[in-house]
């Protein structure tokens, strides 16, 4: 991720080992994202995450709420590491990727590709280059659907690249949801990026849903948000509407489809990569 040190500035390197990787991963960012951690590097153990080192104060992140939820088990060391160009750490390990030589997901420094569609994505905090398993499967599954004239939720937008992707797929009328304020910062900033005219972003959770209505919803989140707001995104779906969710791993979906059938969503299909999952349900 994305962020220029001051000349100087000492850094905290918190390095966590997570099991089971997700969803407590994704809630670990988000509750460390709170309390002043301004970068994250996922690791095949967990996560490294870095914060001024006066910024730290130890009450509030020993009272974070993954660190008392018996459902995670998470470990941790820190370490002082000196001054570096994050901007160009990134940079190093970002690459730009391709989905079915159809999608070409880069940042404003890659060099552009002839493709059907093009997505310039800077992700600096947010989540969503398309890189991890279930963003990319849900760029997978907005290539064949039929956008047209279509409304469109994108749910937990992280980066906004879902919601660009559907209006370059003919959408009239997207909004742009999510919990995190930078992620909501960072979707208008890659709108503005892509020269989309047809997104609204807003800052917020499903509370935002009441008596909106769309064709399609996408909610690239993880399991248990599903499983509370599966409810909401029923009834905000039009007839014969479509719901896209990713985020949660194969083993995990059989409760989610239980779900889904409980608001008459059936299961049409989903995709696979390296256990997530990613599946269509409509009406």
């Amino acid at each position: 991720m994305s962020f220029q040190t001051e000349k100087g500035q000492t850094y905290l390197e918190l390095d966590f080992v997570v099991d089971p990787l997700q969803p407590a991963t994704d809630i670990l960012v988000a509750e460390l994202s709170g309390i002043g951690f301004e970068s994250f590097v996922e690791t095949d153990q967990g996560l490294l995450a870095y914060i001024p080192r006066g910024d730290f104060e130890a009450s509030r992140f020993s009272s974070l709420y993954i660190f008392s939820n018996p459902e995670f088990e998470i470990t941790w060391s820190k370490r002082e590491i000196a001054q570096k160009n994050w901007n160009a750490e990134w940079e190093k390990d970002f690459h730009p990727i391709s989905i079915n030589d159809t999608c070409h997901v880069r940042a404003p420094f890659h060099k552009s590709k002839n493709v059907p569609y093009e997505i310039i994505i800077e992700p600096k905090m947010s989540f969503g280059t398309g890189h991890h398993e279930t963003t990319y499967m849900m760029l997978a599954f907005l290539l064949e659907l039929d956008l047209e004239n279509k409304t469109v939720l994108d749910m937990g937008c992280g980066t906004g690249v879902l919601a660009i992707m559907a209006e370059k797929r003919g959408a009239k009328a997207i909004d742009a949801i999510d919990i995190d304020i930078w992620s909501y910062t960072n979707t208008q900033e890659n709108i503005q990026r892509n020269n989309c005219k047809r997104i609204n972003a807003f800052e917020g959770d499903a509370a935002l849903l009441k008596d909106r209505k769309y064709d399609v919803i996408l909610a690239n989140i993880n399991r248990n948000v599903l499983l509370e707001d599966i409810s909401i995104y029923a009834a905000c779906l039009d007839s014969e509407g479509i719901l896209v969710m990713s985020g949660f791993y194969n083993t995990d979906m059989p409760m989610i489809t239980k779900k889904c059938c409980e608001y008459a969503l059936n299961f049409k299909k989903n995709l696979e990569r390296n256990n997530w999952v990613a599946a269509k349900y409509v009406f």
